[in-house]
């Protein structure tokens, strides 16, 4: 297991069963899907500032933040990571536009 979102999804599902004083992530599952999505928001505003700073070492420690509370995110929904996999490879050759035309049949 040397895919680093696979480490990663055993880790944050063990930590469903984790004490929540104990566990930040355990802490956000119990706070529920809206106190995650708030975390993904504010990352989210946290790269696009990285980026108007210009600095890619701040754009890469915020990404990583952001792609973490999303896989929080994944986790709590019982999402597992080859799904999102799966949905990449599928749109995989197609152009943006042909994506999106799909979406709306």
């Amino acid at each position: 297991m040397d895919d680093i979102f696979k480490q990663l999804e055993v880790i944050l599902e063990q930590r469903k069963e984790a004490s929540s004083e104990n566990s930040y992530v355990s802490s956000l599952y119990k706070k529920g899907v809206d106190e995650i999505l708030k975390k993904i928001g504010e990352e989210s505003a946290e790269v696009i500032m990285a980026a108007k700073d210009g600095v890619d070492s701040k754009i890469i420690y915020e990404v990583a933040d952001l792609w973490f509370h999303t896989l929080v995110l994944l986790r709590h929904k019982n999402i597992e990571v080859d799904k999102i996999e799966q949905e990449l490879s599928r749109r995989f050759g197609l152009s943006g536009l042909e994506e999106k035309a799909n979406r709306n049949q």
